[in-house]
């Protein structure tokens, strides 16, 4: 008995070796040693390869098209209501008007848009993980998914082996040293006296953490207009699909961080960061006091010596295909404006984290337990609030340009809809217009 621990040690500890020369001390530098470089290479070839078999398995099974499109329903281009109902009074009577008068045909309007948000509509959706067009290898996410061959199932299988018996092990490594490393490093840092010298090794003791946590998760993160990275004194807003956003952008810099108060771990980390860098966390009560949340965050981007603040304004975990709507509070606080796009590769790993399905500790060994982490981020160019523009409208111009950037869907539904019902002031809303149309512009 004493042999085989002796034995289970010494495994250990060749492991733990291999792992802090080969992957930790590399990372905590930016250095790279080509690994994962050569993993991403291999994975690229043998995923091209199943989507090879499986596309010409589809072309020789008519029986079974392959379709690009993961839709219930087809949709058009987007239209608004006015058009839509002047369409169906077209067909049904080709002198009616679509103000003065209500039209029977109407009803076939709302009856289909009915039907469509029963079946598939736009909000529920994008709460769930994205369908991929083909298999990845991962989870048969896609609905034409069918056996292929018998040598892209072993291919599946060994793909199981290499990620639970190796990447599994070796990920969950590196995010227990990143981790204790971010606790430990930065309590000892919060002992120091105020000064440069303190606030240099903060952000780098942040930056080889979260460095780190990127290479356990074998993240490929391809940083484009690096000139509009955000500055000190300023705001970043990013759309939100994971918790790992975070490593994500601070992988590339520091930031100051926002949010609630918790406990267990993830409030041993939190007390410990605060040591060091001036994050800015709220207790539950002071998150309803929208006047002191304003305050503490514009005291913190009027320092021109803090860190940037990062914030998710929608709020919520989104699935990597849209922006949600933008909450106005980032936009009241003043000062500038820095906003990010962020695009998921769900080809090698589905980042999204749905939080009404999925634990904390489950996603995560999704993750780990992935092929690989592959994103697109982009910078921005800064905004500010405009003369005589509102929060809101500020918030959507900001959501705009995110959504064309990272080639997501621009929505106006709020990301609350993901645990609440629809507020009865927006159903109001789509019955004024209606009313509107009918009695015709000029009414009240």
């Amino acid at each position: 008995m004493e042999d085989l621990w002796g034995l289970v040690l010494k495994l250990l500890s060749v492991w733990l070796i291999l792992g802090i020369t080969l992957i930790m001390l590399p990372a905590m530098f930016g250095v790279s040693l080509g690994i994962t470089e050569l993993y991403m290479k291999i994975l690229v070839k043998t995923l091209e390869w199943a989507t090879r078999k499986i596309q010409k398995r589809a072309q020789e099974q008519p029986g079974h098209p392959y379709s690009p499109s993961n839709e219930i329903i087809e949709k058009r281009d987007k239209i608004s209501l006015e058009e839509e109902m002047t369409e169906l009074r077209r067909y049904s009577n080709k002198n009616k008007p679509l103000e003065g008068d209500f039209d029977l045909s109407d009803v076939f309007y709302f009856s289909k848009k009915g039907f469509e948000a029963i079946v598939e509509d736009e909000v529920t959706t994008r709460f769930s993980s994205e369908e991929l067009v083909l298999w990845n290898l991962l989870t048969r996410t896609n609905k034409n998914f069918q056996h292929i061959s018998v040598r892209l199932t072993i291919l599946w299988g060994l793909g199981v082996v290499i990620r639970y018996g190796v990447l599994l092990p070796l990920r969950i490594t590196l995010g227990l040293i990143g981790i204790s490393w971010l606790v430990i490093g930065t309590s000892l840092v919060g002992q120091l006296p105020n000064s440069s010298v303190k606030v240099w090794l903060s952000e780098l003791v942040h930056l080889m953490c979260y460095r780190i946590c990127a290479r356990g998760l074998s993240a490929t993160i391809h940083y484009h207009n690096k000139e509009n990275k955000p500055k000190r004194g300023g705001i970043c807003v990013a759309n939100h699909t994971s918790p790992i956003d975070i490593v994500i952008l601070a992988n590339d810099g520091g930031y100051a961080m926002v949010g609630q108060v918790h406990g267990g771990l993830m409030g041993i980390i939190q007390r410990s960061m605060v040591k060091a860098c001036p994050h800015v966390w709220f207790e539950r009560s002071e998150m309803k006091d929208r006047h002191l949340v304003i305050k503490r965050l514009s005291d913190h981007v009027a320092d021109k010596t803090k860190l940037p603040i990062l914030i998710f304004p929608e709020g919520t975990c989104i699935n990597n295909t849209s922006v949600m709507m933008f909450k106005k509070g980032s936009f009241e606080i003043g000062g500038i404006i820095y906003p990010v796009a962020i695009k998921y590769d769900p080809q090698f790993g589905d980042a999204f984290w749905n939080s009404s399905k999925y634990g904390m500790v489950t996603y995560l060994l999704q993750m780990m337990s992935s092929w690989a982490i592959v994103c697109n981020v982009w910078y921005l160019p800064p905004m500010t609030r405009q003369e005589g523009e509102h929060a809101v409208q500020f918030a959507n111009r900001v959501k705009a340009a995110v959504a064309q950037q990272g080639g997501l869907v621009d929505l106006d539904w709020d990301g609350a809809l993901k645990r609440a019902k629809v507020k009865d002031n927006l159903k109001e809303q789509q019955q004024k217009y209606y009313s509107k149309m009918i009695v015709g512009k000029e009414s009240s």
